[in-house]
């Protein structure tokens, strides 16, 4: 298996695995950061969210063998959980199942970085692909507001 060296959270990880092996799986299985959560497969529900280079990508459908940028997942956006958004979520009580929420967080978190004021489109058009089937789309909106202000 080829090995490859990955910038994750600020951090040199060296992993041996198949050149196809999604990056979700990698983070998962080899690296044990679980905040990144499998979903679809099919990167269509948001759940595997990570930031490559600064711009939220779904891991699960990147092959470790194209990841050449930083990658940050969920665990790498604050050592204690106190980054602007995780607090606004706990002040909003977000998460229901709570099983999306790292993935919407990490999307929202790539929209405050390159839009500190987004209005109700942007926030609708960054966090379209993210799928929360308990519904809390609404306390997401105003969880970003509020990390925005």
């Amino acid at each position: 298996m080829p090995e490859y060296t990955l910038n994750i959270n600020g951090q040199s990880k060296k992993v041996n695995v198949d050149a196809d092996t999604p990056l979700l799986w990698v983070l998962r299985d080899t690296l044990e950061l679980v905040g990144t959560k499998f979903g679809c497969g099919i990167a269509q529900c948001g759940a595997c969210t990570v930031h490559i280079d600064g711009q939220a990508m779904r891991s699960c459908s990147i092959p470790i063998s194209s990841v050449k940028d930083d990658v940050t997942t969920i665990e790498g956006l604050s050592p204690d959980a106190s980054h602007v958004l995780q607090e606004a979520w706990r002040e909003h009580d977000v998460p229901q199942c709570g099983y999306c929420q790292s993935g919407q967080i990490m999307s929202a978190a790539a929209l405050l970085a390159s839009n500190s004021n987004p209005s109700d489109e942007d926030i609708d058009d960054a966090m379209r692909g993210n799928i929360c089937r308990c519904g809390t789309y609404n306390r997401i909106k105003k969880a970003i507001k509020t990390a925005a202000k």
